[in-house]
């Protein structure tokens, strides 16, 4: 190795191996071979397996030390190509990874993977991989989203990433009420609060996303002491649903709490004493006749991994106007959600 004739040692180590594969001082020529020839990867697991199967000290402390110099190489390497990726400035905006779900079955494999790519330790890299719903896991510039993406799409790790910007180009409408459902017409307000009809096809709508956001209410209760504290607790939920028009680049948004039972076409063709809970029950039912296919859910899967990301939540208008007593992530989590769910069919990734 010292005389840099790679091909002999190479030849040299690959016979030794015929011969006795469990040789760990061959073993460690290997990856000593794979570093040199700036085959990172390759080195990093030979040296990872001598750790994990050898005992004898001089071999342990060699392959410790080339298992820190090839990290360092691929941290570095991972730096330049973020770099080059962020360079130009219109890769500077602030944008968001997020990961599809991965099978129970391929986990572990796929873990090993994503630990690799993502250079973390393979216990972390699954727990990170979601397996029943969509993840947010990273936000930033969205060159470096990009970049990471697409090496975590190569090795078949299904993801995707969105700026901010593009969510933003949404345009939402608050629908008061629909007044009429053949041809589907809403009479709505949008974003400076103007009201307006709007009639659209059916077919128009791809998906339909739905979600419960918690009302938090203080209560007065008594600790184990007796004494009386406040805390917020959730008294309630609202109804959401938003109804997607890719083509117009617009989400309908309705909620239990604004939406106009008594107006437009009636619901439900009963007396007027129904509660809201049968009224919404009905409309999502007719929602449900016309496009069965495309009721997404998955918000509160999705909210677990976002809400505690009040800097990134923070940039976005929610386009929700609940009453709310104190500041919550679970409004603009949502519209978030929704505006993802809506970006993944424009963008088809």
């Amino acid at each position: 190795m010292k005389s840099q004739d790679y091909r002999l040692a190479a030849q040299l180590i690959k016979q030794i191996l015929q011969e006795t594969p469990q040789n760990p001082w061959a073993q460690l020529y290997s990856g000593q071979l794979h570093e040199v020839s700036q085959k990172f990867t390759s080195a990093q697991n030979v040296y990872r397996q001598l750790l994990q199967e050898t005992t004898n000290s001089k071999i342990v402390f060699q392959a410790r030390q080339g298992l820190q110099r090839v990290e360092e190489k691929l941290r570095q390497q991972r730096q330049d190509a973020i770099a080059q990726a962020t360079a130009d400035p219109s890769n500077t905006q602030i944008g968001v990874l997020v990961l599809e779900p991965v099978s129970q079955e391929s986990r572990t494999s796929t873990a090993q993977t994503f630990a690799q790519i993502m250079q973390i330790d393979s216990y972390t890299a699954r727990l990170k991989l979601p397996t029943r719903g969509w993840r947010l896991y990273k936000s930033g510039k969205i060159g470096e989203m990009r970049y990471l993406g697409e090496k975590l799409r190569a090795a078949g790790i299904p993801c995707f990433w969105v700026t901010l910007a593009e969510i933003e180009k949404i345009q939402v409408l608050q629908v008061s009420y629909f007044q009429s459902a053949t041809p589907p017409t809403v009479v709505c307000h949008n974003e400076q609060g103007q009201q307006d009809a709007l009639t659209f096809d059916w077919l128009e709508v791809n998906q339909r996303v739905t979600a419960q956001l918690p009302i938090f209410e203080q209560v007065v209760d008594r600790d184990v002491r007796g004494k009386l504290q406040y805390k917020t607790q959730t008294q309630d939920y609202a109804q959401f649903c938003d109804l997607h028009l890719p083509e117009r680049w617009c989400i309908l948004r309705l909620c239990d709490r604004s939406y106009q039972f008594q107006q437009g076409f009636k619901v439900i063709d009963q007396p007027n004493n129904q509660t809201v809970r049968l009224n919404w029950n009905c409309l999502s039912h007719i929602f449900e006749q016309k496009k069965p296919q495309a009721d997404i859910r998955g918000f509160s899967y999705f909210a677990d991994t976002v809400l505690d990301q009040v800097e990134l939540l923070g940039r976005l208008k929610s386009h929700i106007n609940l009453f709310r007593r104190s500041e919550t992530t679970w409004d603009a989590a949502f519209h978030l959600y929704s505006g993802l769910v809506l970006m993944h069919s424009i963008l088809e990734f």
